[in-house]
Formats: C-alpha cells, structure tokens, sequence
C-alpha cells in the first residue's frame, strides 16, 4: 500500500459522514420555512434537512383519514413569503401538503432533504463547537452529519404512536378498530355501523365525511367540545379577487385573519361565561330543536381547550339529517357488536374509530447531550419559546396552540435567521441561552390548556418563566416584536468563539411561581 492510500474503513467514514452549517431535523411546515428562510436570508450557509418520510410534508404526508384538513385558515397557516391566495378557508390534507412540496420546489429545497433518515441522537462538544448527530437511513445504515447549528422542526407530536387507550374488554368486538393516524388504505366503511371514539378536531372532521357512504356514524364523547361553524371560502378574498391584485387582496385578509383571531382569543379569554353563553347560543343555531344542546355545552372555558371548527357546519347538517348522532356517556365495555355505555345505552357499529388524540413528543423524541451531559427539556426553560437554555446553538421551531401553527413557526425561523447573522457580523461561533438561578417556573410551554395531551405529557416538556423572554406569549403582535425587532443581545444570551471558553452550565432546578 502506497504512503498516501487510504485505508478503506477511513474512506468507509468519509462517505458516512457530512458537514453542514445547519441541520434541519423535519421536512414539514416548520423544516420547509426554516429552509426557505435560510435560503432567502442566508444563501452563504450549507444546510441539510432531515426526515424520516419518503417526501415533503411532515403532518400532512402523515395522516390519511377521511376529510383530513387544516382547522386554521390558510391566509395565515400558509408562508407569508408564498401567499395563499384561494377563497377557500379549511383545506384538505393533501392540497396543504402539495402546497409545501411547491414551496420546496419554488426554493430549490429538493436536494438539500435527506429522506428516509431517522435522526437517533444529536450531541454538542463545546470543545469542537459543533453538533453530532447520529442517524439511520432508509437502509438501516448508520449515517452522521455535523454541523454548527441545529434547528428541531418535527412538531410536538410523535408520528409514530398515537394516543390509544385500552378499553375494557375490547377483545370481544368482533368488528374493526382503527386509530386515525394509523388509517389502513382502502378502509370500506360503506353501509356501515361506525363509532368514533372522540370529539376533537379529528372526530369533527371525520364525522361529515364518512357520514354520506356510511349506514349511521354515531360520535361518542365522554364531555362535549366547543365546535363552531365557519364558512368554507372566505367571502372578502372572493370579492377583491376580481377587483385587486392578488397580494393585495392576500395582505388585506391576512391582517384581517390576524387580528379577528387576537381580539376573539382575548374576548373569549376576558369574558368567559359570556362567551360561553353565546358560543353555546351559535351552535345551538346550528343543530336545530331536535338535538340536545347538553351534547354540544362543554364544562369548561373558551380555550381552556383548543376549539374545533366545520366548514359550512358540516357536522351539523349530518347530525340534523339523522345521518350522524352523538352519545355523551362514559364507556363500560366493548361489545362483539360495538359499545356499551356506563348508561347501559349500546351503540352498535362494525368499525369502531378511536379518534382518541396524540402523544406529544418534543424534539421528536431524540435524545440530546450537552458536553456528555444528558438534556432533560422538561429541566430546561425555553427562552423566547425558540431556545432552551443550556443547549448551545440549538433551536426549536414550535407554533401556536390558539392561532395558526405557521405564524409562530414562521416567526422563529425569522429568529433564528437574525441570530445567525449576529453571530457571523460579530464572529461568534457559539451561543447558549442562561437564566439567572433563582427564575421561577411557570408551567409548560403549552401556557394554560388543560387538553388531555398536555396534561399527559406536563412531566416531558420544556418549561416557561413568569416574565421576559421567558414567558410563552402565545400572542402574535407581542412576537413580532420580541422575535423580529427586539436586538439579538441581552443578558440571557451567551455569545462565543470555539473551542469555548467555558462550558455550557447544566440547567438548574427552579422553585415554581405561585
């Protein structure tokens, strides 16, 4: 062997291994405008996007069930920078995820994603100033990529297992039980007896439509859900669209769309028993006298859950019909034939639909170390719901719980964009969000919703301070300022040029707020 021949096991790592600037872990609505960001802001950097699916989507490449939409209005669910000019409102699954696959391509994002690779851990040397991250490919090969900076975009939720709880004696049913995320291809549900097993956004939306093929669809709750009718097109879009330009039309309902979601959030927050009162008066509208209200009167506040919405008021009109019917009761037992209720009242169906809600699931589940030290994120506090504090050069791309997902997500992608170009006019290598000791807790990030997967998953997630860039806002004008005008420098960012100088502190217990 010559002097300079390589051994094959060296050459073996070269190819496994690839260094980027940033790693993007997630090719949904959050991984595709980060990219995108990057590329119009930072067309310096190399970058890599990593997902485990076969193409771009995330969420939406993910669920397949009946009617699957957005309930979150495209002007502000869709990218700012790639405008959503359709008068339709609610869209489907797979016109949102052939809306980011365009997006992808209208940026050139196509050979920077790396499908097929399962992201297993990710870990920072304060000494090299990088992240390691390991992961697999589509192959079962081990793959490594290292980069400076690592952005986590895989949503909240885990992809691979839904929340499914075990009911009693539900071996007996002799029929078919599927969970939405899980939805087996070519599922015939024509002249069928179905249940759906919940009463959220999944439940609302594939109620409507599996209701027309199916003999009868009955919806069993064990409370009721604030469910609220929306028109399906937005009436202003369609009336400036023959009048003005499009992105004129676009900006016009899009501030719109904005603010009537903060002032009925805040109205709604402010005013509870009124709220309640005539959002329970609207349904009721809705549903006609032949169906009980109790179905449709939930025992908690506006928003102290999320709301869900049907175009048109789908639900109702199948629900009036006779189509569609709803049990409020808690479950005894499976039955060979359906389910039987703690009332003693029997639902028959052949398919029963556990549309029973998600796992969440920070970072999608992979684990991080800091210097060998293992990241606990419910230890951590986020610092301005983008950083968490102890975890160099890192960021997590997150949206919002009462508004659209994409205006959060958006925002920090913003963020962290304008770090990066701090940190480069600067010469900075590095940087770590630090909280002073004493900073009281104040929950999760999730802030006030008491759904049954926060509430789950409350021991698991990041946590938010009581005041500062600490606080979760959930508030978009409050954002805009403090993710897009605030400077880049305060006293809780921690700048530096590697190898470091000093070691990224561990996160310190905290006493909580009272």
């Amino acid at each position: 062997m010559s002097s300079t021949a390589k051994p094959k096991s060296d050459t073996t790592a070269e190819t496994s291994v690839r260094e980027v600037d940033v790693v993007i872990i997630g090719a949904g609505i959050s991984g595709v405008g980060m990219g995108c960001r990057l590329i119009r802001e930072h067309p310096e950097l190399t970058f890599r996007i990593l997902d485990r699916r076969a193409r771009v989507g995330g969420t939406w490449d993910l669920f397949r069930y009946p009617g699957v939409r957005s309930d979150s209005d495209m002007y502000t669910f869709g990218y700012d920078f790639r405008p959503w000019t359709d008068a339709k409102i609610l869209v489907d699954g797979p016109s949102i995820r052939q809306y980011l696959q365009d997006t992808a391509d209208d940026y050139d994002l196509s050979d920077k994603i790396d499908h097929g690779i399962t992201v297993v851990s990710a870990d920072w040397s304060s000494t090299d100033g990088r992240w390691t991250i390991a992961a697999v490919n589509a192959d079962g090969e081990e793959v490594t990529y290292l980069a400076r900076f690592y952005v986590g975009a895989t949503g909240y939720y885990d992809h691979e297992h839904g929340y499914r709880p075990a009911f009693p004696n539900e071996e007996a049913f002799t029929g078919t039980i599927v969970h939405p995320q899980h939805w087996p291809e070519n599922l015939d549900y024509a002249g069928k007896r179905v249940a759906v097993i919940g009463s959220g956004a999944t439940a609302v939306t594939l109620i409507p439509n599996m209701a027309e093929e199916a003999e009868h669809i009955t919806m069993i709750q064990r409370s009721p859900t604030y469910i609220l009718a929306m028109p399906s097109e937005n009436l202003v879009m369609k009336l400036l669209a023959e009048k003005v330009p499009p992105m004129v039309a676009y900006r016009l309902v899009r501030t719109l769309a904005v603010g009537f979601g903060r002032l009925s959030f805040d109205i709604l927050r402010t005013f509870p028993r009124a709220s309640k009162k005539a959002l329970v008066a609207l349904t009721a509208r809705q549903l006609g006298p032949t169906i009980d209200i109790k179905h449709f009167t939930p025992r908690y506040n506006p928003w102290d859950e999320r709301m869900c919405v049907v175009p048109d008021g789908d639900l109702f009109s199948y629900l009036r019909k006779g189509k569609a019917s709803v049990v409020t009761d808690t479950i005894a037992e499976f039955t060979p034939t359906g389910v039987r209720m703690d009332s003693g009242e029997h639902v028959d169906a052949d398919i029963i639909v556990t549309a029973t809600g998600l796992n969440v699931l920070f970072n999608g589940g992979i684990t991080m170390t800091v210097d060998g030290e293992p990241v606990d994120p419910a230890q951590h506090l986020t610092y301005k719901a983008v950083m968490l504090e102890g975890v160099p050069n890192a960021a997590f791309i997150l949206g919002y719980t009462n508004a659209s997902w994409t205006l959060k997500a958006d925002l920090a992608a913003q963020y962290v964009c304008r770090l990066l170009t701090h940190m480069s006019r600067h010469g900075y290598t590095t940087v770590v969000a630090q909280a002073d000791a004493g900073e009281p807790i104040d929950g999760t990030i999730f802030g006030s919703l008491t759904s049954g997967y926060v509430q789950r998953a409350a021991d698991q997630l990041p946590k938010q301070g009581t005041r500062g860039a600490w606080k979760v806002t959930h508030d978009y004008i409050a954002d805009q300022r403090l993710l897009g005008r605030c400077s880049i420098a305060d006293e809780a960012l921690v700048f530096g040029r590697a190898p470091a100088a000093r070691r990224a502190a561990p996160a310190r217990k905290r006493r909580a707020s009272v």
